[in-house]
């Protein structure tokens, strides 16, 4: 698979490496991006990073909880400029599609299409297409995720990050302000950290594996002794573990405890049981390709 220069400069983006590096990477790899990853990771030369090659597009990431405290929602919804995210129309428009989740709970995006709109006599299709024509841009519904029970949202830098959390508690400690508190500070957590899995079991096989196969390469590459290698291994697929699992992350308002630590004293401290059930966090653009246009061939092709 052939590459280009455009090809080396995303992988050195990705991961901090330099030019020759990316370049030889790729050419091992024969044009393979992600295995470039692996082959610079395996060498030592690049950090995981779960946040790499991610390139933003505009819209709005939005969550929000049902009066009653016991429905959450999350949406993503994708426009062409930053100026539409930030009208009022498209907002409105945003809220609508949250509370037909929210009333109705599709299974799908396509699904959510054909459902009457919250407040309309219409479906949810007809007034997305209405809005691209008044608004005058391309809209997209992306992504929801709706969940039941104690839960909580959270908006991050006026819809750049929205976050929705479930927990496992009584009615009763679920009412008290001290949860409502620590409720909050979960979802900021999972906001600032980026956690991709709930907990260690979460973690796929495949992708613990794969961890495990670059972690090997490195201890190797360091030329450490096989007797030595295993436990060495271990040690840092522990350290992945912290990073990636939100219950085992460090807590970001208190650095002595992890964020299971902090559930339990307050679990203790409000005398019953809190578990985090499962979370979602929708980043704005996340993965998607944005359009790079470049301005002065834009107005040359205009003059001619």
């Amino acid at each position: 698979m052939a590459f280009t220069a455009k090809d080396v400069a995303t992988l050195r983006e990705r991961t901090g490496c330099g030019m020759m590096d990316c370049k030889k990477a790729l050419t091992e790899s024969n044009g393979d991006m992600d295995a470039a990853v692996d082959i610079l990771r395996e060498k030592g030369l690049a950090a995981a990073n779960k946040k790499s090659g991610r390139i933003a597009a505009e819209g709005v990431a939005y969550a929000q909880v049902n009066a009653l405290g016991n429905v959450a929602v999350a949406v993503e919804i994708n426009a062409e400029t930053d100026f539409v995210a930030k009208n009022a129309e498209f907002q409105a428009f945003v809220k609508t599609v949250a509370d037909t989740v929210e009333e109705q709970n599709p299974a799908d995006v396509d699904a959510l299409l054909n459902l009457t709109a919250s407040g309309f006599d219409k479906k949810v299709d007809d007034l997305l297409k209405e809005k691209i024509q008044t608004i005058g841009e391309n809209i997209k519904i992306r992504r929801f995720v709706r969940m039941e029970g104690p839960v909580v949202s959270y908006v991050h830098a006026n819809g750049r990050i929205g976050v929705v959390v479930k927990f496992g508690t009584s009615a009763e400690i679920a009412a008290k302000p001290e949860f409502q508190e620590y409720a909050k500070n979960i979802a900021m957590q999972v906001a600032a950290a980026n956690p991709s899995y709930l907990n260690e079991q979460a973690v796929p096989a495949d992708v613990v594996e794969h961890e495990k196969k670059i972690l090997t390469e490195q201890v190797i590459n360091d030329g450490k002794p096989a007797a030595i290698a295993e436990k060495i291994v271990v040690g840092r697929l522990s350290k992945f573990f912290k990073d990636v699992c939100l219950v085992d992350q460090v807590y970001v308002k208190d650095s002595d405890k992890n964020v299971q630590q902090y559930t339990d004293s307050v679990a203790k401290e409000l005398g019953g049981e809190i578990s985090i059930e499962a979370f979602a966090r929708f980043e704005k653009g996340e993965g998607l390709e944005k359009k790079e246009d470049n301005f002065a061939d834009e107005v040359a092709s205009m003059v001619k």
